[in-house]
């Protein structure tokens, strides 16, 4: 049985201005902005949610499938993913579009620009869940939004439970469909930022969300995370690490953890301890895809975490 991860597959384009933005931003001319940033440090990261999932996913031994839509650029996106053995069976190429990308310039201040094209991403709804086999488990993550919620509708009537993670796609839905998201979905997982922008557009509490679904799991970065499950909040913190690099991808890290721990049955405290590991070895990297921990050095940390909390 395997796990299904639909959602997009992306190049991210980062690149970093050596100085701040807000010294090069005239406040009083934003009306006619016109500026450039010359940027001496750029890297190109294979990304998009069903990417990254998928890649941790297979960190743990599992064998993902993997659900999106792609251009005519994909292909050394494709090699990668073979070289790393990941199933790239349910991948459609859409020959008249690009790959999704996203060109983000980062300031010395953190502060970002980003520009994103979402190409091929927006055909998500060409893929069907039914032609796929041996599905135990979904997750629908960004994507098109036709896609997300024909994927909704299809684990519905297939009887395949699924975890509906929003991400920036939250903003898309009007409160009908998040409503039927949540009415639908066996999960959800989100950041606390999410969770808030979810309640307001619901019109429901968090408690209230909660109760919908098996399962409500809401991340707070370095704060850790919480998961609403079972008529209980379960706390989870955070692994410190020493270097924190990069904190892009660190959320499909972590969603890695669940959908592994949920597929074996694990209870939820030892779900959101995987899932806070899976977190904090990726944020040690630049990028979504360029750690590789071993299966050992993954179950060595999650076994000192284990003995951290027990005292």
């Amino acid at each position: 049985m395997s796990i299904l991860v639909c959602g997009s597959l992306a190049f991210d384009t980062i690149m970093v201005f050596k100085d701040q933005f807000k010294n090069h931003i005239l406040p009083e001319s934003i009306h006619k902005l016109s500026v450039a940033f010359y940027v001496p440090e750029l890297r190109k990261e294979f990304g998009g949610t069903a990417g990254n999932i998928a890649y941790n996913l297979k960190l743990l031994d599992e064998n993902p499938l993997v659900m999106a839509t792609v251009g005519s650029d994909f292909s050394i996106y494709f090699d990668w993913l073979n070289q790393n053995k990941i199933n790239t069976k349910h991948i459609k190429e859409i020959k008249t579009l690009y790959t999704a990308q996203a060109y983000i310039t980062t300031d010395l201040s953190d502060n970002q620009i980003t520009a994103f094209h979402p190409g091929a991403m927006v055909e998500s709804h060409q893929n069907k869940i039914k032609e796929t086999k041996g599905v135990c488990l979904a997750i629908i993550a960004p994507d098109g939004k036709d896609g997300m919620m024909n994927h909704a509708k299809e684990c519905k009537s297939l009887n395949i439970p699924f975890m509906f993670d929003p991400g920036q796609g939250l903003p898309m839905f009007n409160r009908e469909e998040l409503l039927e998201f949540i009415d639908d979905a066996t999960y959800i997982a989100m950041n606390d930022y999410e969770a808030t922008l979810l309640s307001e557009k619901t019109s429901l509490s968090i408690e209230e969300i909660s109760k919908k679904v098996e399962a409500l799991i809401v991340t707070m970065g370095a704060d850790g995370s919480v998961i609403y499950a079972d008529n209980k909040i379960y706390k989870i913190d955070s692994i410190k690490v020493e270097v924190p690099v990069d904190p892009t991808g660190c959320g499909d890290a972590y969603r890695a953890g669940l959908l592994y721990g949920i597929s074996k049955k694990w209870d939820w405290q030892s779900i959101g301890r995987l899932a806070s590991v899976m977190g904090s070895i990726k944020i040690q990297y630049q990028g979504g895809q360029n750690h590789r921990p071993t299966r050992n050095d993954i179950e060595t940390l999650y076994k000192k975490k284990l003995i951290e909390e027990n005292g």
